[in-house]
C-alpha cells in the first residue's frame, strides 16, 4: 500500500482550481471517505480520483459560507493572504499569517 502526503496542511487558505470559491482547511482524509452517493453525484467527466488527499474547507463564495470537501486535484494555494470571513473560523483558528492560520488548540 503506498502512503501519499498531502499537499496541504490545516489552517492553510485554498482556492478551488475552477468554481469560484476559497476555504480554509480544517480536516485531511488521506482518500475519499465521503458516501458513495455524493460521489456519484459528481458528473463522470469531471469526477475525482478517490486515491488522493481530499480536504474540509470553512469555504466562502460571493453568495454564501459552507464546508466544503475537496479533491487535492480541485486545489491551488491562495495567493492574496485575504482571511476566510466564515463565521466557524475563529472557533477552530487563531491569528492569519502569510495566508496560514495559527491552530487553536484546546486542552482538557
Amino acid at each position: 500500500m503506498q502512503t501519499r502526503r498531502a499537499k496541504f496542511h490545516l489552517g492553510q487558505i485554498v482556492r478551488h482550481r475552477v468554481h469560484q470559491f476559497r476555504g480554509v482547511v480544517f480536516d485531511v482524509d488521506p482518500e475519499f471517505a465521503n458516501s458513495e452517493g455524493w460521489y456519484q453525484s459528481i458528473p463522470e467527466d469531471i469526477r475525482p480520483r478517490k486515491d488522493q488527499p481530499f480536504y474540509h474547507l470553512l469555504a466562502e463564495s460571493a453568495e454564501s459560507y459552507y464546508v466544503a470537501y475537496v479533491s487535492e486535484q480541485n486545489l491551488v494555494l491562495d495567493p492574496t493572504g485575504d482571511p476566510v470571513d466564515h463565521p466557524d473560523v475563529p472557533n477552530m483558528f487563531g491569528h492569519l499569517t502569510d495566508g496560514v492560520y495559527a491552530l487553536q488548540v484546546q486542552l482538557n
